[in-house]
């Protein structure tokens, strides 16, 4: 190697430090966004510009203005009020169907891991005939059976993410299964309910955390789906889905009402699947060897 060579690899960051700086900055960015979003919600609560409920034909697609900073929509409502309680909406629906996901799929995946392994086959196999279905596909079939609805939306989106946990925590569960401290717990006469607690659940926390987050991401682009088609939030609900519905007549006229949803949809997006990768790079034991 040449005199330069050396002094240019003696300049460069270790690929450690690359690496971690990388995954510190993922993390953060992505935390970053779904915080903002987080604080949007909750500050509409007690705070909007405009009522966002309120209609008033006089101010009819009114451009950006100090009343109106992203001006109105085409029934005279204040688009940054109708943004900001649309994101308790998303949030509301994505906390309630990850909720639902993790509290069917992870006792499942784990129940998969620790039967019999034709048993544990058998249960994925049915698990993967759901998993076949695209999530979105699967909460447009349930919605149109069960009816429109906010609610309905949430379960049904929870429904179709069951398969996600359940796989990755099987998948997690087995390599945990087959540990010293597992087989001496089960060679104590530990029962299996007090091994999946104890030992199975606290060590698969990382991997439901890290599906949690990019299943939230899946749930926001979900809802914002079935708004946009008339099965999610019912009319009158401020949601980002039903804004892009609303807006897309005037798309020619008025293209801002398309582009203000669309941007904070993919915000929230970005922000929670940023958030997802930053937390699998940090609690994945697998990368540590590039770190």
């Amino acid at each position: 190697m040449s005199r330069l060579s050396r002094g240019a690899e003696a300049l460069r960051p270790p690929r450690g430090r690359r690496s971690r700086l990388g995954v510190e900055a993922t993390l953060l960015t992505g935390g970053v966004i779904v915080a903002a979003v987080v604080v949007l919600a909750l500050v509409s609560f007690v705070w909007t510009p405009h009522d966002p409920g309120a209609i008033d034909a006089s101010r009819r697609l009114a451009l950006s203005s100090p009343q109106y900073w992203l001006g109105t929509d085409k029934f005279g409502r204040d688009v940054v009020s109708l943004l900001m309680v649309g994101s308790r909406t998303t949030l509301l629906v994505g906390i309630v169907s990850v909720g639902v996901a993790a509290v069917v799929g992870v006792p499942l995946g784990i129940l998969a891991a620790m039967v019999p392994r034709w048993w544990g086959e058998a249960l994925m196999r049915a698990n993967d005939l759901l998993l076949a279905f695209p999530a979105l596909l699967l909460a447009i079939m349930l919605t149109a059976v069960a009816g429109q609805g906010v609610v309905t939306a949430m379960i049904a989106i929870g429904i179709a993410t069951i398969p996600s946990f359940a796989r990755v925590v099987r998948s997690g569960a087995i390599g945990i299964m087959q540990t010293e401290y597992v087989l001496a717990a089960r060679a104590a006469g530990r029962r299996p309910w007090g091994i999946a607690l104890r030992h199975v659940l606290p060590n698969v926390g990382s991997l439901v955390i890290v599906q949690a987050s990019v299943s939230f991401a899946i749930a926001v682009l979900a809802e914002a789906a079935l708004s946009y088609l008339g099965l999610g939030a019912p009319p009158g609900t401020p949601s980002w889905g039903r804004m892009l519905q609303e807006g897309q007549e005037l798309l020619f006229v008025a293209p801002r009402l398309e582009v203000y949803p669309g941007l904070a949809i993919a915000l929230a997006v970005l922000g929670f699947n940023l958030l997802g990768d930053g937390l699998r790079d940090r609690f994945d034991p697998r990368l540590e060897d590039r770190r």
